[in-house]
C-alpha cells in the first residue's frame, strides 16, 4: 500500500484529510517541519501533502529542504492550503510541488489526484530505470568493443564492474569510507567501471597485442591509456553534466594503474590522494588480469592470485581494501565461473 504523508499544523485538517485518503493508502500524520522530516528518515513516504502557513518554517521552507536531500527531492508534492490567491499558488509550483489543492479539501477530487501523480511518478521511476540500463548496456558494449582487440581478455569489463561490486558492498558492511560509499555512489562507479581501459583506444596493437613483455619505451606508450581514457571521459562528462557516473568513470581510467605507495602511474600519487573508486578498481582490475591468460603468459591460480593481492597490502594496494577482498575472496570466484559461463542480467 502506497504510503501518503500529510503534514499540517491544524491537527482539525490532519484527521479530515487522513479520513480522506486511508481508505485507500498507509497515512502517516506530522504536525511540524520537523516531525515530517523525522518520518520521511524512517519511511520514504510516495506523496506528501504539505500545508503552505505553519509557524516556524513553512511549506515553501520545508519544499527547499526537501528538494536539497537527494532521498526526498523526488518525492511529489502537493501543497495543501486555505490560500486561493494566484501568487501563493504560483509560488508553490515554482518551488517544485506537483500540485496545489484548496481547503476545504474534496474527497473525491484529491483521491483523483494523488492517484493520478502516484501513476505518473511510478512511471517516471521505470523510464528513469530503463533510460540508466540502456546507457549502462550501451557503455560496456562500447567498452568491449575496445576489449574484443585483445582477444586474451574477453569478458574483463564485465567481471571486473562485478568484482568492483563485490569490494564496495564488503567496504560498506565493514563501516569503511562511509563519507565516500553509499548505495547511490557504489552503483554509479559500476555503471562506470567497464570504462575503465577506454583509453586503449588510442593505442596501437603493436603494444597492446605484443607476445612478450612490453620493453620501457613500449611500456611508457602502453601507460599513457589512463590520462588518454581520463581525457575522454572528462569531456563527455563535460557534455552530459547530469550522466554523474561519467565523473567517477573518469576518476577510476586516470587513477587505476597508481599504487598505494606511490610507485604507480600515470601521476605517482599515493595513499588516499588516490580516489578510492581507482584504489578499489585497482583490486578488481588486477585480479582478473592474474586469473586470466595473457599475451606474454599464462594464468596463475586464483590461490596464487588471492596470495599475490594480499601479499600487495599496503604496497600496491590500499590496506582497507585488501582486508575487504580477503572477506568477500569467495565471491571473486564465482564471479569468475559464472563469466566462464557466461553473464546473464544486468550487470
Amino acid at each position: 500500500m502506497k504510503n501518503i504523508l500529510v503534514v499540517d499544523d491544524n491537527i482539525a485538517s490532519l484527521k479530515e484529510i487522513a479520513a480522506h485518503i486511508s481508505s485507500k493508502y498507509s497515512v502517516s500524520l506530522a504536525k511540524s517541519s520537523a516531525q515530517a522530516l523525522d518520518i520521511c528518515a524512517q519511511r520514504l513516504p510516495d506523496l506528501i501533502l504539505l500545508d503552505v502557513r505553519m509557524p516556524g518554517e513553512d511549506g515553501f521552507a520545508v519544499m527547499e529542504r526537501l528538494k536539497r536531500d537527494p532521498l526526498l527531492g523526488s518525492i511529489p508534492v502537493f501543497f495543501v492550503t486555505g490560500d486561493t490567491d494566484t501568487e501563493t499558488e504560483v509560488q508553490g509550483l515554482k518551488s517544485g510541488a506537483v500540485d496545489f489543492i484548496t481547503k476545504p479539501v474534496e474527497r473525491s477530487i484529491l483521491l483523483h489526484r494523488i492517484d493520478l501523480h502516484l501513476r505518473f511518478s511510478a512511471y517516471q521511476k521505470h523510464l528513469a530505470e530503463t533510460v540508466k540500463e540502456m546507457e549502462s548496456g550501451l557503455a560496456t558494449s562500447f567498452a568491449e568493443l575496445i576489449e574484443f582487440r585483445d582477444e586474451d581478455t574477453g569478458g574483463h569489463v564485465v567481471r571486473t564492474s562485478i568484482y568492483f561490486r563485490a569490494l564496495g558492498l564488503e567496504l560498506m558492511s565493514l563501516g569503511l569510507f562511509s563519507d565516500e560509499l553509499s548505495d547511490e555512489s557504489l552503483e554509479m562507479m559500476v555503471r562506470a567501471a567497464p570504462l575503465h581501459d577506454i583509453g586503449k583506444i588510442a593505442i596501437s596493437d603493436r603494444y597492446l597485442l605484443k607476445p612478450g613483455r612490453l620493453d620501457d619505451e613500449e611500456f611508457a606508450i602502453m601507460q599513457k591509456h589512463a590520462m588518454i581514457g581520463a581525457e575522454i571521459l572528462g569531456n563527455m562528462y563535460k557534455s552530459m553534466p547530469t550522466q554523474a557516473y561519467l565523473k567517477y568513470a573518469r576518476l577510476i581510467a586516470a587513477y587505476h594503474h597508481e599504487r598505494y605507495d606511490g610507485a604507480g602511474y600515470p601521476q605517482r600519487i599515493s595513499g588516499d590522494d588516490i580516489p578510492l573508486c581507482g584504489r578499489i578498481m585497482a583490486v578488481a582490475d588486477v585480479y582478473d588480469a592474474l586469473v586470466c591468460d595473457r599475451v606474454y603468459r599464462k594464468a596463475f591460480s586464483r590461490a596464487q592470485a588471492y596470495g599475490m593481492i594480499v601479499s600487495g597490502r599496503g604496497t600496491q594496494f590500499d590496506p582497507r581494501i585488501v582486508d575487504a577482498f580477503e572477506s568477500c575472496n569467495r565471491n571473486f570466484s564465482t564471479i569468475f565461473d559464472a563469466g566462464q559461463a557466461g553473464f546473464s542480467g544486468p550487470l
